[in-house]
């Protein structure tokens, strides 16, 4: 199928086309139809899917067959996890309608920047607009946001912003606006909090479920490789040096942990940068900004990266820490192998992290072949915890030991001869 099939508009259509899309992917043939005839929907979406196009698109057809006279008045309200993903979709928003005979005005109301800035915004009147819950929030308190004339209200990859622990800011916002609009909620997964939160915001809901989304995960070729964590450096300054490759994400346990390792990579030679929630949104810009034009070719983050990147043709993900949950596992190696391309990751498995590893496997469905590296040969063994509150069960003092060191004890004890 083509996306002149799916009831886009000559303007939308050459918009996609310059982005460079030629055919819609699954989740967008099944959801673009359906949001122009004005349903709510629930969506299960793997990250790479192309859920982002499903919605932006058909709202921006929408919108541009009213008639929007005057100043522009927010018809859209798009929530989202994290800051990134939010510039990415106001960014998509602005790319797909910019051959619109009136093109809409996008606000993306984040924190990290300045709040000032992005009032003038809204008070000058916008069509669209993006946006994280506690910086909306933030704006809302002020009385400087009007959602009353609001006709479609998108939560984007629901099961995140829940995870982050957005529940009562979203109930403050579902709060403060229209109950007669269409309504749209992605989310990667159906957790219980998940499907309580769909009801309190679609009316009988369409379901979507892509299976075949979940091969978007099996074009990547997944590799694990076992070596002693103090080892990891090394392996993977090998690896970059013998794969040849350009454009690599690589995990980090935590912010200190991702400083630390760019530097000394910078150091080896290597254009490689840190990402992490202690930067300055200006700083996260831009270290993004160079990575995706190449110009930084390690990016070294936590796992604030994981959800809502889009980067073109990324190489390879490394997991040089192992995620805590399955779900990151997928989200984390999901930035590669998108939109049918291949990609790769590499997962780094030491003794500590075995028992972690083989959980995320059976809960994710997948049974990966183990390797090793010549020169950096897992070694050892696992290390037995020590300090553990159980008590030590072994072998009960006889009457004849207890004796003994009572008698010790009380200073009676028998000379040897």
């Amino acid at each position: 199928m083509s996306f002149s099939a799916l009831g886009l508009s000559p303007q939308i259509l050459r918009s996609i086309d310059k982005e460079g899309f030629t055919h819609p992917t699954q989740i967008q043939e099944k959801i673009i139809p359906l949001v122009l005839e004005h349903h709510d929907i629930l969506a299960k979406a793997q990250t790479g899917s192309g859920k982002s196009a499903s919605f932006i698109l058909p709202i921006l057809e929408l919108l541009s067959r009213q008639n929007l006279e005057g100043k522009p008045k927010i018809k859209a309200l798009v929530l989202t996890p994290t800051r990134e993903l939010a510039i990415q979709v106001a960014d998509s928003f602005i790319s797909f309608g910019a051959f619109l005979t009136k093109t809409p005005k996008v606000v993306c109301v984040i924190g990290g920047e300045s709040i000032g800035n992005q009032l003038i915004d809204i008070q000058s009147g916008c069509d669209i607009v993006v946006a994280t819950s506690g910086r909306l929030l933030d704006i809302m308190d002020k009385k400087q946001i009007n959602l009353s004339r609001l006709d479609f209200f998108i939560l984007d990859e629901a099961d995140k912003m829940l995870d982050l622990g957005f529940a009562d800011e979203l109930d403050m916002i579902l709060g403060a606006i229209p109950d007669k609009r269409q309504n749209l909620l992605f989310s990667a997964t159906y957790p219980p909090k998940v499907l309580e939160i769909a009801t309190k915001i679609t009316k009988n809901p369409l379901k979507i479920e892509i299976e075949s989304d979940k091969p978007t995960v099996q074009s990547i070729n997944q590799r694990v490789i076992e070596v002693n964590h103090e080892n990891r450096g090394p392996l993977l300054r090998h690896l970059l040096e013998s794969l040849k490759y350009e454009h690599v994400l690589v995990f980090m346990a935590n912010k200190r942990s991702a400083d630390n390792i760019a530097m000394k990579f910078r150091k080896y030679g290597f254009k490689a940068e840190s990402f992490h929630g202690d930067l300055t949104q200006e700083e996260r810009n831009y270290t993004l900004d160079r990575f995706k034009s190449r110009k930084t070719n390690i990016l070294f983050a936590t796992d604030i990266a994981a959800r809502g990147l889009d980067i073109d043709d990324l190489e390879c993900v490394v997991n040089f820490d192992l995620p805590r949950s399955p779900t990151d596992y997928i989200h984390r190696i999901g930035r590669t192998g998108r939109a049918g391309k291949s990609g790769e990751s590499i997962s780094f498995v030491g003794h500590e992290d075995m028992e972690h590893f083989a959980l995320i496997e059976k809960r994710s469905g997948i049974k990966l072949a183990r390797e090793q590296i010549a020169g950096f040969e897992l070694t050892g063994s696992a290390q037995i915890k020590i300090g553990s509150k159980e008590p030590i069960k072994g072998k009960r003092k006889s009457k004849k030991d207890k004796a003994r060191e009572q008698a010790a004890k009380d200073g009676t004890g028998a000379t040897s001869h």
